[in-house]
């Protein structure tokens, strides 16, 4: 795999850093493509949470501007269509939760791919950027679905018309950001949020993810009838009937993702 990317499997964690400091881990093809290779690695069984963050000072400072300027580049619908809306995709499908640790500025579709995962921690020092109308764009990579889904469409419109930079402390008050924690210690506290998922009922977490999802386009009597349907996949499953057994024999349950 490019070094624009690194991939390791830990302890049940896949972990993914954008590796391309000097430009802020800015996308180019390269990137996205290898992006996208990780994350069809974390569908492996070994894999029971995903790991996301950023190598030096940022997280991702969205698309390198000096490929969309190329005139021998891939041109901007095929960097939407063929680098980040499959990244967005892949999250979304993956059948386990996936963890944005944003270490630093998420400006641009660097802030909406985290924003995309299900569950967002910062460091104190992190922010996160609507850059796209400083450019005359439109926000992209599900910004548009996901931020005023998150702090409503007020906030949402205001945020990415004006192009605010929104500290970590104010992204967790609005509801954007699970959490956030002082820079000293916010590695740790990510890894282990990572690691508590890694031991958790991984089926479960994956049919909560796609009940979640359904939820954004279905009516309550409709999801009232999604959630009968997963619970029942769930209860079949070998974590439920340990998880079961553990309570009553008052002792921590040893799942194992099946």
């Amino acid at each position: 795999m490019s070094d624009s990317i690194l991939f390791s499997i830990e302890a049940g964690v896949g972990k993914i850093t954008l590796n391309r400091p000097d430009k802020l881990n800015s996308f180019n093809r390269e990137m996205a493509l290898q992006m996208q290779t990780a994350l069809k690695e974390c569908e492996a069984v070994e894999v029971r949470s995903v790991y996301i963050t950023g190598a030096g000072k940022a997280f991702s400072a969205g698309q390198d501007l000096s490929e969309v300027a190329d005139p021998q580049g891939p041109g901007m619908a095929r960097i939407l269509s063929e680098h980040y809306n499959p990244i967005v995709m892949a999250i979304r499908d993956l059948k386990k939760p996936v963890v944005a640790a944003v270490n630093g500025v998420a400006a641009g579709a660097g802030a909406n791919l985290a924003l995309g995962c299900d569950i967002v921690v910062a460091a104190k020092s992190a922010s996160f950027i609507q850059a796209f109308s400083k450019i005359g764009l439109i926000p992209d990579s599900g910004g548009t679905f996901y931020l005023p889904r998150l702090i409503g469409h007020q906030k949402a419109s205001a945020i990415m018309m004006l192009g605010d930079k929104i500290s970590a402390e104010e992204a967790e008050r609005l509801g954007m950001i699970y959490n956030y924690f002082e820079d000293d210690i916010f590695q740790k506290e990510a890894n282990q949020i990572a690691n508590k998922l890694a031991l958790m009922p991984t089926i479960g977490l994956a049919y909560t993810k796609k009940a979640l999802q359904w939820s954004f386009t279905h009516t309550l009597i409709e999801q009232l009838a999604n959630e009968d349907k997963l619970q029942q996949r769930a209860a079949n499953t070998e974590d439920f009937k340990e998880g079961v057994q553990a309570f009553l024999e008052k002792r921590s349950p040893v799942f194992k993702g099946k």
